[in-house]
């Protein structure tokens, strides 16, 4: 997986721009949880599909950009959790046992 990493507050506005361009992930991650390093490792040994940016947030070290991205696209925050961002929308959430890159890839290129 060829994560890039979301450590900035600005950052988020860049997503959203490039989300007009190509479907973003954002992987949101608790270093302190078995479940989100068990979800981190599902997507890393899947595939990493074409045409899809993933970016990694440590949640621990970032809850201030967590807390942006639930305000600004309208989400519960939720930890393991991913988000799809598609023309500076979030298109799709899912948390926990729950985040599949199957369905990930699934909504991001329909």
């Amino acid at each position: 997986m060829d994560w890039k990493i979301l450590s900035e507050l600005k950052q988020i506005e860049q997503l959203s721009a490039e989300s007009n361009l190509q479907p973003i992930v954002i992987f949101k991650h608790s270093t302190r949880c078995s479940i989100s390093s068990v979800a981190k490792a599902r997507l890393e040994r899947a595939q990493q599909p074409a045409g899809i940016s993933f970016y990694y947030l440590d949640l621990l070290q970032h809850r201030d950009i967590s807390n942006l991205l639930a305000e600004r696209y309208s989400v519960y925050h939720e930890s393991p959790q991913v988000l799809l961002i598609k023309n500076g929308e979030c298109i799709y959430d899912e948390s926990h046992n729950g985040i599949d890159m199957n369905e990930i890839v699934d909504k991001a290129l329909h």
